[in-house]
């Protein structure tokens, strides 16, 4: 019996059954590429679904692992140390928000998020404004698997076998202005959206979408709260994706690839949205500690002394053309689209895309399925042109045998010739 498959043997026994693993074990990395127990390079373009920015192994997070881990991991929020107020500052620096809490993890950056917008509501209340509880989602929304995070997340899938879920949320059709406009009133707290959204296929939202979510959100004293927890952090070329639009959220969310691989969330909120936040209200025991916030200063540094933003602008770009150019030659293709290297191409059916995720995978490139039908690409923010090339040799060759495969089907009256 091999390590993996002892491996699986145990978690069978032992592990809820969350997960449909992939029969791989990797045991480390090196730039971008994954390497499993026999020694095989994977190009992985997934980067832990948006984690990894600096890829594996590289001596900024190494460095920070090891220095911090000999001083202090550990303190709980009840005490100061050194990393959570140089962190703050370099975020709060470059997204032009002004406060900061952290947390763990994407979905706990959410749930604080919304209590939040909750708690500002109620602060708005007691000094004579009319304000309601509710909640404006989009449709295709994802926020996470916790209570308040799945309860503003579209797909009834993920909210039906743990309802009834947290009330007072509306969905909205996805860019849908119209929508928007009908379903917003002041019984509304805050207006939820991502600026790309991520599991619902790298959706970006329209410019005429997301002004007029700011201006009717401004105008009742709404809050608007944009999860950046998947496009943040420079995947799209900019610190967060709303700053293409040339628009600022009262909150933020951030999450993946903050820390590099180690857990950190973080809300980061205007003056006024802080105003509805006191001492006792929201707390947590592991958020922003010594270690994460050490690896997050670290990954920040890396991005701006190696000028990844740059990279992940040109090479997306690259990434962009390419696959438009793949789109041209082969039907099945049916869009392309996203922001620096944060990229989807949409195909016509969703057996082609699970086949396609596995045979990228037989050729040891690492991609995933989204929204059934759709190729998600999150690569680490150092990919160069030169893997691009190698992914989209890989997915021509994958289309052209399926093309010809259906060809086959289609001669011979459904039978493909053996």
């Amino acid at each position: 019996m091999t390590k993996l498959d002892q491996i699986r043997a145990a978690e069978e026994r032992l592990l809820l059954p969350t997960y449909e693993r992939n029969p791989i074990l990797f045991v480390r990395g090196e730039g971008v590429h994954l390497i499993d127990e026999q020694g095989d390079r994977y190009l992985d373009l997934l980067s832990g679904i948006g984690v990894n920015a600096l890829g594996y192994a590289h001596p900024a997070i190494e460095t920070a692992i090891a220095r911090q881990s000999r001083a202090l991991i550990h303190t709980s929020n009840l005490f100061f140390h050194e990393g959570q107020a140089e962190l703050a500052l370099r975020l709060t620096e470059r997204t032009g928000l002004d406060r900061v809490f952290f947390a763990n993890t994407g979905t706990e950056a959410w749930e604080g998020a919304l209590k939040l917008a909750r708690a500002h509501a109620g602060l708005l209340r007691s000094e004579g404004k009319n304000i309601g509880t509710k909640f404006l989602a989009l449709e295709q929304s994802f926020h996470g698997r916790t209570f308040g995070s799945v309860s503003t997340t579209y797909k009834a899938k993920y909210r039906e076998p743990f309802g009834p879920v947290v009330p007072g949320v509306e969905f909205v059709r996805f860019n849908d202005v119209a929508d928007l406009q009908a379903k917003f009133s002041n019984e509304v707290c805050a207006i939820l959206v991502e600026s790309i959204q991520g599991e619902g296929g790298i959706r970006p939202l329209s410019q005429e979408f997301f002004a007029e979510a700011r201006a009717l959100a401004s105008s009742t004293g709404a809050l608007l709260v944009v999860d950046e927890i998947q496009a943040g952090m420079g995947r799209t070329g900019k610190w967060c994706a709303y700053q293409h639009y040339g628009i600022q959220p009262d909150v933020t969310t951030l999450a993946k690839p903050l820390a590099g691989g180690i857990p950190l969330g973080a809300i980061l909120c205007t003056e006024e949205a802080a105003r509805a936040i006191h001492a006792g209200m929201h707390g947590t025991t592991f958020g922003g500690g010594p270690l994460a916030c050490a690896v997050a200063i670290a990954v920040i540094d890396a991005i701006e002394k190696e000028n990844l933003l740059k990279n992940a602008t040109e090479v997306g770009d690259y990434f962009q053309a390419q696959l438009r150019t793949l789109a041209s030659r082969h039907d099945a293709i049916k869009g392309v689209r996203g922001k620096g290297l944060m990229l989807a191409a949409e195909l016509d059916s969703a057996d082609l895309a699970k086949l396609t995720v596995a045979e990228m995978l037989k050729r040891h490139i690492v991609i995933n399925c989204t929204s059934d039908t759709v190729l998600r690409f999150l690569p680490p923010f150092i990919l160069k042109s030169e893997h691009v090339d190698y992914a989209m040799a890989a997915l021509d060759e994958i289309f052209t045998e399926h093309a010809s495969h259906a060809s086959t089907t289609q001669s011979t009256g459904g039978h493909a010739r053996g």
